[in-house]
C-alpha cells in the first residue's frame, strides 16, 4: 500500500495549540523535525506520543517530550507579558514568513499584527554604525514607510536602532532574539516599548528568555523571511548582517546593499555583496525599483555572499519541506554523515554534496540546520568546516 504525506493543517483548538507548543519545545525537536513529525503522524498530539519510541530507536534513552505543565507555564508567561501566541496557519501569521522552508511553527507577538500584512522590507547593518550609515538608514526607512512598506529590523544597536526610530511613524517590525518582553540591548528598552505599542514585536522564543548567541542566526532568518528584500547599510566582511543577507538569498528574496569606501571596514561586507550581485542602493528609489509590486522581476543575480553560485528562484513553495522519504532517524543519520566528512579544514559545499551522493535539495536544509545549531561554519567561497 502506498503512503502519502499528511497535508499541513494548522491547529484548530486550544488543545492543538498546546500540543504544537509542547512539540516544538521538546528536546531535539527543531523546526525541520517538527514539520517532519507533523507530516508523518498527522497531528502534534500523535507525534508527542511517538517521540519516546522514535528517540529510543535513534539511541536516545529515557526521552520525554516537553511536559504539558511547561507549555502551560509558557502560555501564562505570555499572557502576563500581554503577548499573543500565533501559530503557522493562523490568519495573523505573516504570509511571506510561512513560505520559507523553516518557518517558525509558533511566534509570540506584541503590538499590531496588521503591519505584517503589508509588504515588508528589512534594513540591517553594523552595530558600530557611522554617522553617514545611520543617516542613510533613516532616509531609507522614512522613504519606505512613505511608500507603504513596513520596515523590519532586529532592534540591535547602530543601524537597526536608527531604522526602527525612523520607521516608527510609517510602521516597523522588531524581530527579537530573546522573548518579545526582553529588550536587547537594554538601552533599547524604551524603543522596544514604543514598537510594542505602535509597531509589532515578534519572536519565536518564549517570553522572559534572555537572548543567547545561538538565537541570533534564528532571528535573522525571520527578518529575511518576513521581507521582500533585505537591505544591508553597513556590515563588516564577517557580520550577522551578512548572515541575514545570505538567508534572504537562500529564501529567494532580494538582497540589496549600500556601497561604502573601500578603506572603511564597515563597508567591506556591503561592497562584497554588490560585487557578488546584490542591488546597489543609492536612495530609496533604487529599492522601490526592485521591491515595488509593479517592479519587473529581475534575472537571477550572480551569487550568494562569498559564493560563486546562481541566485535561487523567488518562487518558494508555501508547504513544509517534503520529507515523506526520510524520517527523524534518517535525518539524524544524514547529520552524522555530514559531520563525519567535515573537519577543521574547510571543504567545498559542492564537493561535500558529491561525496554524499544525494540531491542538493536534500542536503541544503540539513546544512542550514547544522549551521544554526552551531555545529558547522560557512566560509568565503562556498566552503564549510566542522565546529568542534
Amino acid at each position: 500500500m502506498l503512503s502519502y504525506p499528511t497535508p499541513f493543517t494548522p491547529p484548530t483548538t486550544e488543545d492543538d495549540r498546546l500540543s504544537w507548543l509542547r512539540l516544538i519545545r521538546s528536546r531535539r525537536v527543531g523546526v525541520a523535525t517538527f514539520y517532519r513529525l507533523l507530516e508523518e503522524y498527522g497531528s502534534a498530539r500523535d507525534a508527542l506520543r511517538a517521540l519516546p519510541e522514535i528517540a529510543r530507536a535513534a539511541g536516545v534513552e529515557k526521552y520525554t517530550p516537553c511536559p504539558e505543565g511547561a507549555a502551560v507555564a509558557e502560555l501564562k508567561a505570555g499572557d502576563r507579558a500581554g503577548a499573543r501566541l500565533i501559530c503557522r496557519g493562523d490568519p495573523d501569521y505573516p504570509a511571506p514568513l510561512a513560505e520559507i522552508p523553516d518557518a517558525p511553527p509558533v511566534l509570540w507577538a506584541l503590538g499590531d499584527p496588521a503591519l505584517a500584512q503589508r509588504p515588508m522590507v528589512a534594513l540591517v547593518g553594523a552595530r558600530n554604525a557611522s554617522s553617514l550609515g545611520t543617516r542613510m538608514a533613516r532616509k531609507l526607512a522614512e522613504g519606505l514607510g512613505e511608500a507603504g512598506f513596513t520596515v523590519v529590523s532586529g532592534l540591535a544597536r547602530g543601524i537597526d536602532t536608527a531604522t526602527h526610530i525612523a520607521a516608527l511613524p510609517g510602521g516597523t517590525v522588531a524581530v527579537m532574539a530573546g522573548g518579545v518582553d526582553v529588550a536587547y540591548p537594554l538601552e533599547n528598552a524604551g524603543l522596544a516599548d514604543k514598537i510594542a505599542r505602535q509597531g509589532w514585536c515578534v519572536s519565536e522564543q518564549p517570553c522572559g528568555v534572555d537572548p543567547q548567541a545561538r538565537h541570533f542566526p534564528l532571528r535573522n532568518r525571520i527578518i529575511a523571511g518576513l521581507s521582500k528584500g533585505t537591505i544591508v547599510v553597513e556590515a563588516a566582511v564577517r557580520s550577522g548582517s551578512l548572515i541575514t543577507a545570505r538567508l534572504a538569498l537562500e529564501q529567494g528574496r532580494e538582497v540589496l546593499a549600500v556601497p561604502g569606501h573601500p578603506f572603511d571596514g564597515r563597508a567591506g561586507g556591503c561592497n562584497t555583496l554588490i560585487r557578488d550581485g546584490a542591488v546597489l542602493v543609492r536612495s530609496v528609489a533604487d529599492v522601490l525599483e526592485v521591491v515595488s509590486p509593479e517592479a519587473p522581476s529581475r534575472p537571477a543575480a550572480a551569487a550568494a555572499p562569498g559564493r560563486d553560485r546562481p541566485r535561487a528562484s523567488a518562487a518558494v513553495s508555501p508547504a513544509p519541506p517534503d520529507s515523506s522519504t526520510r524520517d527523524w532517524r534518517d535525518m539524524a543519520a544524514l547529520h552524522d554523515q555530514i559531520l563525519d566528512r567535515l573537519g577543521p579544514s574547510p571543504l567545498a559545499e559542492d564537493q561535500l554534496i558529491r561525496d554524499l551522493a544525494l540531491p542538493p535539495a536534500a542536503v541544503a536544509p540539513e546544512l542550514l540546520s547544522l549551521e544554526l545549531d552551531g555545529r558547522i561554519a560557512r566560509h568565503a567561497g562556498g566552503l564549510l568546516s566542522r565546529v568542534n
